[in-house]
């Protein structure tokens, strides 16, 4: 009887686990010449590496990422229900928009110059502490097994189930790159809210433009609901907005993504142990009242790497207590129904300077700033549910749902 050979072990300082936004940028972070040895552990090809998927980030331009950014946009608009669109712009601030393989070749290009980085190619199967750091066992292309032993371990996989939360909804949309037959868009302008889109009994919908030329774009139908929608139901949506509000007249589907994001006030623990740390959508990254999660995801990963070129491990919260707390307060609002969704945020859109909002969007605003925008909310609605959030129980969610933001 044949003898399955013993796993092969390795050791490093860092395990960076998941190719992902989160994986990928806190390995790019660990690049360089005083930095720490790192394995950052993808899916090899197959099931479980997910397909292509976009990005998207305010930034004032003094990122790195240039050469991976494929398009950006100075201006933004959103439509409300009655059709009026409100254009801004909010200088310095630019919105920009990351392809997955365009980074993650970005990220590799780098760990292949740095002498104590790497990539493996494989399946992480189960991550635990040990009494002197932690190990991630992992499964090769062949079937092979390894165990690799660092100091630390920070995780990027989507948690099997969500914490307990007050409040649970899910964005969730579906996405087409469109070419046109004839130039339909402008592709100075980024439409982030086209509230024109019918909207559902619970929740909200709104299309979402990105244009990428003239006759290039991608177009998305996004709702904030309870629960998905069938793949036909996104197509049927996605064709009408094509045709009846954006009037594309002939156009071809070049490639479409799909995605499922959750919104929830659930208390997102970061720390799996004394050496194992959790990060991205599962380490709390994803803003609860928006889904934007990219650029939470640059401000951990910056302050994890500077921690551990300390001598320190940490993975800092991506969001203080305020932001969060009104975000509990916004999501139980929308799900109670107390305010108008699409109202709710044109109105924000109309009346807080957008420099401001979008900082705000990404949890970077001061106390002054947050009350000045919260009084620009339906104030009596959202006063009644801060009062009430206290006494509600956090229950365990039904069904697992987890999934990786794209902006």
């Amino acid at each position: 009887m044949s003898r399955r050979p013993p796993a092969a072990a390795e050791s490093c300082d860092v395990v960076v686990v998941g190719g992902g936004a989160a994986g990928l940028s806190l390995a790019l972070r660990l690049t360089g010449s005083s930095s720490p040895t790192v394995t950052l552990v993808e899916p090899f090809d197959g099931p479980l590496r997910p397909g292509e998927r976009t990005w998207c980030y305010w930034d004032h331009g003094t990122d790195d990422f240039d050469e991976a950014v494929s398009a950006s946009w100075a201006r933004l608009r959103v439509h409300g229900t009655d059709g009026r669109p409100i254009a801004v712009r909010p200088s310095p601030l630019t919105y920009r928009m990351l392809r997955s393989t365009d980074f993650e070749r970005l990220v590799h290009s780098r760990i292949a110059r740095c002498p104590g980085a790497r990539v493996l190619r494989a399946t992480a199967d189960t991550v635990h502490n040990t009494a002197d750091g932690a190990e991630v066992r992992c499964t090769g292309p062949d079937g092979r097994t390894l165990t690799l032993r660092a100091r630390h371990v920070f995780d990027s996989r989507p948690r099997r189930t969500l914490p307990p939360a007050r409040t649970r909804l899910l964005q969730h949309f579906r996405g087409w790159f469109v070419r046109t037959a004839t130039d339909r868009f402008d592709p100075e302008v980024a439409d982030l809210m086209d509230f024109r889109v019918p909207q559902p009994r619970h929740g909200l919908s709104f299309g979402y433009v990105l244009p990428l030329a003239p006759d290039r774009a991608l177009v998305e139908y996004t709702e904030f609901s309870r629960t998905p929608l069938t793949t036909e139901a996104y197509e049927a949506a996605l064709a009408d907005y094509c045709r009846d509000i954006l009037r594309l007249g002939a156009f071809t589907v070049e490639s479409a993504e799909q995605g499922l994001i959750p919104m929830t006030d659930a208390r997102f623990a970061r720390r799996a142990g004394p050496a194992v740390f959790r990060i991205g959508t599962a380490g709390g990254a994803t803003r609860p009242a928006t889904g934007y999660t990219f650029a939470a995801v640059q401000r951990q990963s910056r302050a994890i790497a500077a921690a551990l070129h300390s001598g320190r491990a940490d993975a800092p919260p991506p969001y203080g207590r305020r932001a969060l707390a009104m975000d509990a307060v916004m999501l139980r609002a929308l799900d109670t129904g107390r305010i108008d969704g699409p109202g709710f945020f044109t109105d924000l859109f109309r009346r807080v300077p957008p420099e401001r909002l979008l900082r705000f969007l990404d949890g970077d605003t001061s106390p002054w700033e947050e009350w000045s925008i919260g009084l620009s909310t339906p104030v009596g609605p959202m006063l009644r549910t801060a009062i009430e959030l206290p006494f509600l129980p956090r229950r365990p969610p039904l069904v697992p749902r987890t999934g990786e933001s794209h902006r």
